[in-house]
């Protein structure tokens, strides 16, 4: 069982959450923000991603990105970090004894960052690369269309890396600003998970911690606006065809327990080789290779997306069979051995995801940053467990008939 305590760093209020988990010889060090791509404005898109970039290039005491890279490896450790819609997160995973080191190397550069501007117009080029690449990859493209299709103009309809307009335009000066609008420690969090043995007390945690600068806590995100969805294609002359399909399921994102069923329901649905869509798209009718549906939950609005990579001549049919599939669950629901099945795979696949310590620390942030709600491990798993059928039939019957559909291959939007 996961042991968790919390202190807060006084002046900067950031909260430290210490996860100790038995049985592991690894630590995760992370921190994250509430200032990922759905806080920024339309002009600032690519910005939180880019400062992430940016922090990378040294703080005060490893003032240079060669300093905190080398450093890292010294320690042995796994160094990275992401920017979502959601948030913007700093990591390290060493063995435990390099605990003090790991944390004062990622307090350093990550709170301390010199953001340098010839870093910064050197990275600028850097990311510019990311984004072309990004347009090269079509079911990326496919990824970026869909959320257009569900969400408009909306932040989260926007790419994460944003435009290369954009990109060209960011001053170090709004960088900053933007740091010191979103990057305060009330909405944001450290997080200790693992062999916690050798953390250091509370003093030497609270001083390495209090680099981060005291901040106003900033404004709360734009909520997401009523489900208006799109049929988006992007044309190319290919023999693949990268299919996406949101639809805005009816749970209420505060509710664990109702996440918790949704859950289930996209794993039966096609989480799985034993799923609906895996066993009737892919196994009977030989439609493509690749075909899912996952479940996703921002801080307000929860999405179903269903997916598939596949021949083009095929794309309408699997579109067409895919729907079918989801209405045949509302109309009759899933059957009981459905259920029973899918939730011990989706709890299954939890417990061996949580034998790693830095998908434990990114489970922590998001529960805390993300919902305000308990991290403790151990009680995801048993929310899974405890789903009933009753309960993702619940589900099943509520996601309504309306959803957006992006394609990127060699159709029309009126194909679908």
């Amino acid at each position: 069982m996961a042991s968790i305590s919390t202190t807060t760093v006084e002046g900067n209020g950031l909260p430290i959450y210490t996860v100790s988990l038995p049985g592991t010889r690894a630590l995760t060090v992370l921190v994250a923000f509430d200032a990922g791509a759905r806080t920024e404005s339309q002009d600032e898109n690519g910005m939180a991603h880019f400062l992430e970039h940016l922090v990378f290039k040294g703080g005060e005491k490893y003032p240079t990105y060669r300093d905190v890279n080398e450093t890292a490896e010294r320690l042995g450790g796994v160094l990275n970090a992401y920017t979502s819609h959601d948030l913007v997160a700093f990591h390290i995973t060493v063995r435990a004894e390099s605990a003090p080191q790991a944390i004062d190397l990622l307090s350093d550069f990550v709170a301390r960052p010199k953001i340098d501007p010839e870093e910064l117009d050197r990275e600028r080029g850097v990311v510019i690369q990311e984004i072309n690449r990004a347009y090269d990859q079509p079911s990326t493209v496919a990824e970026y269309l869909i959320d257009k299709a569900a969400f408009g103009d909306h932040p989260l309809g926007r790419t994460v890396l944003g435009p290369e307009e954009n990109l060209k335009t960011f001053t170090r000066e709004g960088i900053v600003a933007f740091r010191q609008r979103r990057w305060a420690g009330a909405s944001g969090g450290a997080f200790l998970v693992g062999n916690t043995e050798h953390v250091p007390a509370d003093e030497e945690l609270h001083e390495l911690f209090g680099r981060f600068p005291t901040l106003q806590e900033p404004d709360p995100y734009v909520p997401a606006s009523a489900f208006d969805p799109q049929t988006l294609v992007e044309q190319r002359d290919t023999n693949q065809s990268h299919l996406r399909m949101i639809y805005r399921p009816d749970v209420t994102v505060s509710s664990t327990k109702e996440r918790a069923a949704l859950a289930i329901y996209s794993t039966l649905l096609g989480g799985s080789m034993g799923s609906r869509l895996f066993e009737e798209i892919r196994e009977k009718r030989g439609l493509c290779y690749s075909v899912y549906a996952i479940a996703h939950a921002f801080a307000d609005v929860p999405i179903l997306q269903l997916g598939s990579g596949l021949q083009s001549s095929k794309c309408i049919e699997a579109y067409t069979r895919m729907r079918e599939i989801v209405d045949e669950l509302r109309a009759d629901g899933p059957t009981e051995e459905e259920v029973e099945r899918a939730r011990a795979y989706a709890a299954g696949k939890l417990v061996l995801a949580f034998e790693n310590t830095n998908a434990v620390a990114r489970y922590g942030a998001s529960q805390k940053i993300v919902y305000g709600e308990d991290i403790d491990p151990d009680k995801a798993i048993e929310q899974l467990d405890a789903v009933t059928f009753d309960e993702v039939r619940e589900v099943a019957s509520n996601v309504a008939d309306n959803l957006a559909v992006a394609c990127v291959g060699p159709h029309e939007a009126s194909d679908f």
